[in-house]
């Protein structure tokens, strides 16, 4: 059986996640969300909706990207 990369568990329904720069063998999307989503510039939070980028530094909201010092950055329109 596959074994996961983050936990290591042996799980028949284990799936592969293949990335440009990276991927990885998971028994669970939340151990492939602890092992590919970005963090957070500001706070280090896991990025896991769409966040925020700007000079190729992520965010998971405008406020953190604010509090980083970018301008212009709104949640909302």
């Amino acid at each position: 059986m596959p074994t996961c990369d983050v936990c290591g568990n042996d799980y028949d329904k284990a799936f592969t996640v293949t990335m440009p720069d990276r991927g990885g063998t998971f028994d669970s999307f939340e151990c492939a969300i602890h092992a590919l989503a970005p963090r957070c510039a500001h706070c280090d939070c896991r990025i896991v909706g769409h966040g925020v980028e700007h000079a190729g530094r992520y965010y998971c909201c405008a406020h953190c990207a604010g509090h980083a010092g970018v301008q212009g950055i709104r949640d909302r329109a």
